[in-house]
Parts: C-alpha cells; structure tokens; sequence
C-alpha cells in the first residue's frame, strides 16, 4: 500500500504529508493543529494542543515522579535521546515507553490530522527531543484517524461535545455509567472541557471523547446545540441599515422597514 492509496484519498492529510512520505523526509510537519515529526518518511512522534503529551501521561497517572521526567529532559533532550534516558535509566521499561508512546502519538496524530485552517509547513532536520522509540508509517496512522472518526460519530454524531464545557444533565439516577465515565464526571465543574479534563486524569484526549461521546448519547451530560449558519442579507439592505442608523435620517428608516417587510 503506497500513501497515495484511496485510504490517504478518504482522509483528510495534508498533500504534503503525501509527498513527504514519497521522498523519505525527515523533519517536522507543522499544521495549526499539531505537528507531526518523520525520519525517513515515517512517523516518529506527533504532538498537539488537543491532546496530553507523553509527559502527562506518565507523571499525571503516578507512573513517574514529574521532577523524574523533567530530569530526564534535562540530561537528555540536547541529545535527543530522552526515550532512551528513561529507559536505561529504570524508569520505564523498554516495552512500556513503546506502549505509552504509541500511545500518546496516535492520540496526537488524530487531532494534528485534523481538518485546519492554517498554512502547513515543514521544517527539514527539525527532530524532537524524545528521540524515535517506534515508527509507524504515514498510512497506517491515516487508517487509524479514520476509524477513530467513524467511531466517535457511530457512538454520537455531535462534534459539538468534543470541546464544549462538560455540563452533565440533572436527575439522571440509574443509568448505566462506567467506573471510567464516573470519574471523568466527577471531573466535571461547569467550565473544563473533554481537553482539560483529560490532562486533569492523565488520560488520552481520544479515549476521552469516547467517553463523553458515549455519556451525550446516553444523556447523562447535555449536547450543545451546533451553531446555526449565519443568515445573510443582500448588499443594499446592509448598505441601507448602515445609512439608517443617523438618527436624523427618519425617512430612510421607514423606507427600510417597508423594503424588509416587503421580502418574501
């Protein structure tokens, strides 16, 4: 399977992550959602302002001390060899740095993927600090923002839950919420969304858009209404609210109200 395939055609990655593919790159692919970062065209660790790090999930589940992973960053990230600092170090084993960072990239990768607004560039050479633990081709990662969109759309076809406020419904008693779900409720104040609230309990931002999906659909939390489209009016009725807005000019505005009452 090449990155060209009709797989690639049905996601959303930037062409240029296609033809950097092609030609092996190696650098940092900066999008305005996240930033993807290859040796040899593969990928080796994405990041986004979405998604936990690799950090937080390590130091924020209590699987290492957080003075123990800035240490770490510290003596290693020069070298870009911190994944391999903490495994001979002893703080993770070889096979549990490989489990979290697959992880967290995967996590990343699906929010970096995204659809976005801002110009994509990338920056040859560039190579992160935390060295490469396992690379993963384009394609497969292309595959798995795939079925992880249909996912969350077959649980609850509402993207507006995924970054409002989580805002759970009153007087719900009796629904069947998951020892998982009840923590991420528990988590809720008002005013944290899927995003702060997966930072807050070291979790993947991906696993906890399952679960308030699954929470939404099950109306134990509420479900934001999408916006509407915004109603446009035709250029000289603007042109002529803004003439009748001087308050001196009465006729114009009783001209503009019958105009407006006149429109089908």
């Amino acid at each position: 399977m090449t990155p060209t395939d009709d797989t690639c055609d049905r996601v959303p990655v930037s062409p240029m992550l296609v033809r950097l593919v092609a030609e092996r790159a190696t650098g940092a692919l900066l999008r305005d959602t996240g930033t993807l970062y290859l040796v040899d065209g593969q990928v080796v660790h994405a990041e986004s302002p979405a998604a936990p790090g690799l950090d937080v999930l390590l130091t924020a589940s209590g699987r290492m001390r957080p003075e123990a992973w800035r240490r770490a960053v510290d003596q290693a990230g020069a070298r870009g060899t911190v994944g391999r600092f903490l495994v001979d170090s002893g703080q993770v084993s070889g096979g549990e740095l490989e489990l979290c960072h697959l992880g967290a990239l995967h996590d990343a990768a699906f929010f970096a993927l995204a659809p976005g607004k801002g110009p994509t560039r990338f920056r040859y050479g560039a190579l992160h600090w935390i060295g490469s633990v396992r690379p993963v081709p384009a394609q497969a990662l292309a595959r798995e923002v795939t079925r992880r969109r249909e996912l969350l759309d077959r649980i609850w076809p509402h993207p507006e839950v995924d970054t409002a406020p989580v805002v759970p419904v009153p007087d719900r008693p009796g629904l069947p919420v998951t020892v998982r779900q009840r923590a991420l409720l528990a988590a809720v104040d008002g005013a944290r969304t899927p995003g702060s609230i997966a930072r807050l309990l070291g979790r993947p931002a991906f696993h906890t858009l399952v679960d308030v999906r699954r929470l939404a659909a099950l109306g134990a939390i509420e479900t934001p209404l999408a916006p509407a489209p915004r109603e446009t009016v035709p250029d000289w009725v603007a042109r002529a609210f803004a003439e009748a807005t001087r308050p001196s000019d009465e006729a114009l505005l009783r001209r503009l109200r019958d105009a407006l009452e006149a429109m089908p």
